[in-house]
Formats: structure tokens, C-alpha cells, sequence
């Protein structure tokens, strides 16, 4: 079993994510102490355990310590990707995978930690996510769609994606589907120059707001952009959402690559400041001269440590979740990702991949201990640990009826 120090870095929920998404595809074990133990209120939130309960499914994982709260888990998957019992159903019933998940958090998030899972499961999953879209600290759905999958695509994997709701903090009500196709092999990639600069795009988009303030948006940023000589087009529009809310995205396309860049509006925020904030992004990379902008690059690792062969990035800035990415990855493959660069500088990344997963069919774990699938199934999907006792589970686990497969 493996053990991580969860607060590394800024001390979020990427170290979470990324073991969990780590521990499926290897099915090695893992316990994680100090969960969010920096933030005002550390340990899990709703959001997190959505996805514990979500990846534990596909490997019919043992878990322990899933309460609201909880700084310590333990996670054991006991089968391969696909062999849990939704992927087993699927298979024998010859059908798709759908999973129809509804998270107080970002979607975006639960997204990237359930394609890579997905992707190896050998089967095609559909996937209904409810929650936050748009959210200052979490990529955009334009984020994904724009720039991450399109270079994932590159690599072998597919996917499609489409957004039929925005949400925004802290109600969500976000809405996007996704289709996940199985991945046979992952192709390294070369995305150590970008090329020369060919064109800008980008959308200016309001919800239950009057459009002049996507207009506002868009002008400013048009403004701002002007003296970079080549072709700059944004649209403007408006898209359903449960409450107000506003944002604009710009993606600078090269020769190469692409990068994204996103600003959300909020309350006492001028559409002006909105504009600014996302056209000094894009500038800031722009002189950084990377393939790749820092967000986009820490969201590859995970993806690339499963290609046949070395990978190759160019940055524009060496971030924090880069670095404390790489070491969670080096965790579980040694030596997998190299960094050429100091903090907040420009740099280089290699990562050396390891090639699909090749994970055992069984988890070793001992008998006496309860599968979280063991469980009575009329419980609620999170118990504390005297409700489990005196049910007959064990303390801390989950019974994941909130995640339905038909």
C-alpha cells in the first residue's frame, strides 16, 4: 500500500484525485492522510466523495474513511478496470456504460479523473455530469473541450463532450455529456514547440444577464488584443444556466498547439475587469513562449504516463500543481516525469510513459476486511462509522447506490 501526505501543495483536492486515478489504473492501494488538512474546513467535501464513490465503483474498490470530514482514506481495488460490477453488467448485457452523476463541485474535475478510468474499461461509457462548469479555480468546460481533449485525441484517446447547461458556484445545475470510447494505445507526444501564432478565437457568453455585458466582454478584450497582428474573432451569446452568471474563453491556436484561457465574471465585477483579466493570461503566455500554458500541461501528466514512448512539453510557466503532479506520479512509476525549469519560470517537461495499464485482476487484500460492494444495499451512500457498526459494515465505507448503471 502506498502512503501520501494529501496536503501537498496547495493543500486541495488534486493529490486526492490524482492517487485515486492512479490507484484504478495500477491497482495498487493507497492511503491518504491529511486530506485538505490546510483549508479553513479540511478533509472531504461532498464534491470529493463523489468521486471516491464514483472510481470505487469501477474497480469494486474497499474503502475506508469516506465520512464528510475525513482527513484519512484508504482505497483498495479489488478488481481491473471494467471488472467491477458495472463493468461486468456491461459487458454481459452488451451494452454501453452509463453513469449519471450529480456533484456539488466541479464537473470539469470529475470529468478529468473519470475519463482515464474509463478510457481502459473496454467499453464505450456515456456519462450524464450535473454540477459547476464554470468555477475560478477549476478548468472550464471550454477548457476541456478546446484544448485538453484535442491533445488527448492526439495521444489515442476519444471522446466527445457536449455542454447543455452552464453552472456556476455554488448552486451548479451544470450540465454536460460525454461519451468515452476505449483506448486500444497511447501514442507520446511532441509538443516542444508551438509554432508561430496563426489566429486568436473565443466566446464572450452571459446567463440570465442582458447581452450587452457579453458585448462589454467582448469589446474590451478586441481592444486589448489589437496590436498582436493576426486574426481575432469572438463570439458573443448567451447559454442556459440555473442562475446569473458570465465568462469569456480565448484560445490562442498555433502551428502545434493551442492554449485556452478563461475568466468568469462575478458580482461587482466590471465586464471591463473580466476582459482584462483573461487578455493579460493569454499575453502572459504568449511571452512565455511554451507549447503549452501551465494549466493544460499538469492536466497531460496523468494521460501521458500511460503513452508507448517519452513525451515531450514546452511551458510556459512551472506551476505548482506541475510539480507536486509529477512527484504523485514518480509514486507510484519512478522516474516518470522529469522538469527542466525552477518554479514560475518557463520550462520543460518529459514524461516517460509506461503504456497502457497492465493491472492484476485481483487486488490483494485481506478477507477479513469488507468490500465496499459487501454492503447492504438500502444504506445511504456515505455511513459514519457507528451507523456502519450497526449495520453490520464496516466503519468509514460507502454503498455506491447513488451511481446507476442501466
Amino acid at each position: 500500500m502506498i502512503g501520501i501526505d494529501a496536503s501537498w501543495g496547495n493543500g486541495g483536492g488534486l493529490v486526492l484525485r490524482g492517487a485515486l486515478t492512479l490507484s484504478v489504473l495500477t491497482g495498487r492501494a493507497v492511503r491518504l492522510t491529511r486530506i485538505r488538512a490546510r483549508r479553513t474546513s479540511p478533509g472531504l467535501k461532498l464534491q470529493h466523495l463523489r468521486i471516491v464513490e464514483s472510481l470505487a465503483r469501477l474497480c469494486n474498490a474497499f474503502v475506508d474513511g469516506a465520512a464528510i470530514g475525513s482527513q484519512t482514506l484508504v482505497f483498495e481495488p479489488r478488481h481491473a478496470i471494467g471488472r467491477g460490477p458495472l463493468g461486468d453488467a456491461g459487458r454481459e448485457a452488451g451494452k454501453d456504460l452509463v453513469l449519471d452523476i450529480d456533484t456539488p463541485g466541479s464537473l470539469t474535475l470529475l470529468l478529468q479523473t473519470l475519463l482515464l478510468p474509463l478510457s481502459f474499461s473496454g467499453q464505450v461509457s456515456r456519462l450524464r455530469l450535473i454540477g459547476v462548469t464554470h468555477a475560478p479555480r477549476s478548468p472550464a468546460y471550454e477548457n476541456l473541450a478546446w484544448s485538453w481533449l484535442p491533445q488527448l485525441e492526439r495521444a489515442g484517446y476519444r471522446a466527445e463532450l457536449s455542454l447543455q447547461a452552464a453552472g456556476f458556484a455554488p448552486k451548479g445545475g451544470g450540465i454536460v455529456h460525454a461519451t468515452i470510447h476505449p483506448a486500444a494505445a497511447i501514442a507520446p507526444l511532441d509538443l516542444a514547440q508551438r509554432g508561430a501564432l496563426l489566429r486568436i478565437t473565443g466566446r464572450s457568453l452571459v446567463a440570465c444577464l442582458d447581452r450587452s455585458v457579453a458585448e462589454r466582454q467582448r469589446l474590451h478584450v478586441m481592444a486589448r488584443l489589437h496590436g498582436l497582428d493576426v486574426p481575432v474573432s469572438i463570439d458573443c451569446g448567451a447559454i442556459p444556466a440555473a442562475v446569473p452568471g458570465a465568462f469569456i474563453v480565448l484560445q490562442a491556436e498555433f502551428e502545434h498547439s493551442q492554449q485556452s484561457f478563461f475568466a468568469l465574471g462575478e458580482l461587482g465585477k466590471p465586464p471591463e475587469a473580466v476582459a482584462a483579466e483573461v487578455s493579460d493570461a493569454l499575453m502572459s503566455c504568449l511571452e512565455g513562449g511554451g507549447a503549452v500554458d501551465s494549466h493544460l500541461a499538469s492536466q497531460l501528466l496523468l494521460p501521458l504516463s500511460f503513452a508507448d514512448g517519452d513525451s515531450e512539453l514546452s511551458v510556459s510557466r512551472i506551476s505548482e500543481h506541475m510539480l507536486v503532479t509529477a512527484e504523485l506520479i514518480d509514486r507510484f512509476f519512478s522516474d516518470a516525469v522529469v522538469i527542466n525549469g525552477r518554479l514560475g519560470e518557463p520550462g520543460g517537461l518529459i514524461v516517460h510513459g509506461r503504456g497502457v495499464p497492465q493491472v492484476l485482476t485481483q487486488a490483494s487484500i485481506p478477507e477479513s476486511v469488507e468490500s465496499v460492494n459487501s454492503l447492504p444495499k438500502n444504506l445511504p451512500w456515505s455511513v459514519g462509522p457507528a451507523q456502519a457498526r450497526a449495520r453490520g459494515g464496516h466503519p468509514g465505507s460507502i454503498v455506491l447506490s447513488s451511481l446507476g448503471a442501466r
